[in-house]
């Protein structure tokens, strides 16, 4: 495959940081003006990158973007991309859209049963799914439907985070651990209800400066966390089941903040079994702006090596696969396609989480691996 078939439409004119693996160990790179550069000679890490105002004139020049393949899961030729982050911590938000608290709703009353949710769903849709698209999360409206639903039994703590003035913000995955386009993302073994959720990917700088965006798929467990918010760990952080990718798109006159604000993220699964299915989150319909997101993130501590946050998505997704009533869950194989057109695709195959590729490079390994490259005084 192409790699300009996972990029952005506008590729030619975008700035895109990356990593790739080489012989001597992973590199960060650098697309610009249609070309690939490797700037390990200038910086050791994309979490140094990212703070840099110099990447225009650096980097050795490896080709133009038209000519290089791309190795994934699938097919080994190619260049193999991996996540575009490395040291900069994995963050979430979640329940940031109306529909998204809808459903972990949902799933709590019915405590990660999937054939009970259907009618969970069916009792509560008209009663709260209205009310809520409109709010601004902690006014005095959000309030006052707090204590409505609190009133008639409905309240949740979801809707807290939801609708409170306080987002739900939290680790994802360990630094290094998340996985990039073409690799197996993981589902646990022992989880019977789960789905992919596309995600816009925001990456601050040390400052906690937004830099640019990527695509993620947060992978979900639904009825782990539907037992118990108190599963959110189990639910969210395991071996490849954070994906993001293909590259981080820099901010600069051609994709700002505002594109963020206004993307449309789409996903698309294509099964084994020749189940399809597709569906598309608007960023606009997003309740809390993501500049208050990353403020948020921001008030618990520091971030010396940036931060990634996934920003949540409205997708959720309840296409019956195999029966009436039994909505969507995930099967071994599935091909997962995250896509935006200023961002490119994000592509992964699933996998359960003993089956994927294990995480064995960390901090430590990336360090020892610098070193011997004598990467570890490229200038910070």
């Amino acid at each position: 495959m192409l790699l300009t078939e996972c990029l952005p439409a506008d590729w030619r004119n975008a700035r895109l940081l990356g990593r790739v693996m080489t012989e001597a160990g992973p590199s960060p790179i650098l697309v610009r003006g249609g070309r690939l550069y490797d700037l390990s000679d200038h910086v050791a890490t994309t979490a140094q990158a990212v703070g840099r105002s110099d990447l225009d004139t650096a980097g050795v020049d490896i080709g133009p973007l038209d000519e290089l393949t791309v190795a994934s899961a699938w097919s080994a030729q190619g260049v193999q991309l991996l996540s575009p982050l490395d040291l900069q911590c994995i963050k979430a938000s979640g329940v940031t859209f109306a529909v998204s608290a809808l459903e972990r709703v949902i799933e709590e009353r019915a405590r990660g049963d999937a054939d009970a949710a259907n009618a969970v769903r069916q009792s509560i849709l008209n009663r709260i799914g209205g009310d809520l698209k409109n709010l601004r999360p902690g006014s005095d409206q959000a309030e006052a439907v707090k204590a409505q639903l609190i009133a008639e039994g409905l309240w949740s703590q979801y809707l807290e985070v939801a609708i409170g003035p306080y987002a739900e913000i939290f680790t994802k995955a360990p630094v290094l651990a998340s996985v990039g386009w073409g690799a197996e993302v993981g589902v646990r073994a022992d989880s019977a209800w789960n789905n992919p959720e596309p995600e816009v990917v925001v990456v601050c700088d040390p400052s906690g400066r937004p830099v640019g965006a990527s695509l993620g798929n947060d992978v979900n467990l639904r009825d782990i966390e539907g037992r118990s918010a108190l599963l959110l760990g189990k639910a969210k952080d395991n071996n490849a089941s954070a994906s993001i990718g293909p590259f981080i798109r820099l901010f600069d006159d051609d994709f700002t903040m505002d594109d963020v604000r206004s993307a449309t993220v789409r996903l698309e699964v294509e099964g084994t079994d020749g189940f399809m299915m597709t569906g598309e989150s608007s960023m606009s319909l997003i309740s809390r702006d993501p500049e208050e997101l990353v403020r948020q993130t921001l008030s618990a501590h520091q971030y010396p090596d940036g931060f990634a946050l996934y920003l949540g998505t409205m997708f959720a997704p309840i296409d019956d696969r195999d029966a009436p009533g039994k909505g969507f869950t995930h099967k071994m194989g599935d091909r997962v396609r995250v896509s935006s057109e200023k961002l490119g695709v994000l592509e992964n195959i699933v996998a359960t989480c003993d089956q994927a590729p294990p995480w064995k490079f960390g901090v430590l390994e990336l360090m020892r691996n610098l070193a011997g490259r004598g990467l570890l005084g490229v200038s910070a």
